[in-house]
């Protein structure tokens, strides 16, 4: 079950490390384009809007004709695309590749915590759901610093170039080995039955409804790490990769720790406190991001935050749906990466108008807010019988 959950994870590592490779080396792409860091931000929502549309289509496809064929498939046009963006000319067809690639990697987080559903007992799941995420975004953390490095001594088409290669043998060991997990379609399964019965439920669409806000303001506020970073202190690429390296380290931690200390507070409790620590970190960027600590610190609390958050609701939406366990997390992705894309174009727009420490006091008031909302929009409920 272990090797399984392992071969899960490094599917998981390299998709988060493309994901969230653009954040440090916006400011690269930016100078070899020509355009300003605000204009290629659509880069990093050109990804995330597909990547959280997509899930929509993928879980249901899981559901249907078994997870392991629609993963296997998704992964190596995921390859495809990934090396597309290496060769890109402009900011344009640079954009087009990107959506393509968040339109395949859309498949892998969703049917990956889908399986742990099936795979894994509640009482077990969020610990599994924390080593698979920590593993994930250790993708994401590593990212930064390789990413970084890649830029600074290649260039940024580097990056994209090196990804290929990794995603490559990523699909290559999950084909080979992932013939060992049993997941048979479901042919009765329904695309949007399961949809509209998990959303038109009050308690489950609370949840959902604050997965959406994360998705806004977490990923909102990180995307422009890099930049903020970069206009505060003038680093290298590398730098500033390695500087963002802190939200992957301490993501990880938090993978691990999240399961015990849900089991000891409670996940509502869990989920409060860790918006409270994500609106301290935004806070302390907004009002003393001139200081170099600060910046490290506030990073790394914001990986804190957002993985003992992220896990939490990850670990309630398992519980959702057993016979469309694909569509209750596809729509847990689509309202996070969606919300992300939606949030790094409002920051965008924020920080043209005003400046960065706007941004990230805007969006820490929100996290905030959100922690107190959470409260009454989240319930831990157990099954509910969606797509039977």
């Amino acid at each position: 079950m272990q090797k399984i959950l392992l071969i899960m994870g490094l599917a998981g590592f390299v998709v988060m490390a493309d994901n969230w490779v653009v954040s440090p080396i916006l400011p690269a792409i930016a100078k070899d384009l020509g355009i300003t860091i605000p204009q290629a931000g659509i880069l990093i929502t050109s990804y995330m809007i597909p990547f959280g549309l997509f899930q929509l289509i993928f879980g249901p496809l899981a559901d249907r004709y078994g997870k392991k064929l629609v993963i296997n498939s998704a992964l190596l046009l995921f390859t495809v695309s990934t090396f597309l963006c290496a060769i890109a000319q402009g900011v344009g067809d640079l954009a087009v590749y990107r959506a393509l690639t968040g339109i395949f990697a859309a498949s892998v987080m969703p049917i990956s915590l889908a399986l742990i559903g099936d795979l894994f007992p509640m009482e077990q799941r969020q610990q599994a759901i924390g080593t698979f995420m920590g593993i994930s975004f250790l993708g994401q953390g590593v990212s930064m610093a390789l990413g970084g490095s890649i830029a600074y001594f290649v260039s940024w088409r580097g990056v994209f170039l090196v990804y290929s290669i990794l995603a490559l043998i990523v699909a290559i060991l999950y084909y080979f080995a992932g013939r060992r997990i049993n997941s048979p379609g479901n042919p009765n399964s329904q695309f949007i039955k399961p949809y509209w019965e998990l959303l038109s439920h009050g308690k489950t669409a609370g949840t959902y409804l604050t997965v959406l806000l994360e998705g806004i303001m977490i990923v909102g506020s990180f995307s422009y790490f890099g930049g903020f970073i970069a206009k505060n202190f003038h680093f290298n690429y590398l730098t500033i990769g390695l500087i963002m390296t802190g939200f992957g380290v301490m993501a990880v931690i938090g993978g691990r720790i999240s399961g015990k200390l849900a089991n000891k507070f409670g996940r509502k409790n869990l989920i409060t406190n860790g918006l409270i620590l994500g609106f301290l970190a935004d806070i302390l960027l907004a009002l003393w991001g001139n200081s170099l600590i600060i910046v490290i610190i506030s990073i790394a609390a914001m990986g804190l935050a957002f993985m003992l958050v992220h896990s939490t609701l990850l670990t309630i939406a398992t519980g959702f749906a057993k016979m469309a366990r694909g569509a209750a997390m596809s729509l847990v992705a689509f309202f996070f990466m969606g919300g992300g894309g939606v949030g790094t174009s409002i920051g965008a727009r924020i920080i043209s108008a005003a400046n960065f420490e706007k941004l990230f006091l805007v969006y820490g008031i929100g996290l905030l807010v959100l922690a107190f909302l959470a409260k009454v929009l989240v319930t831990d409920l157990g099954e509910v019988k969606a797509g039977m």
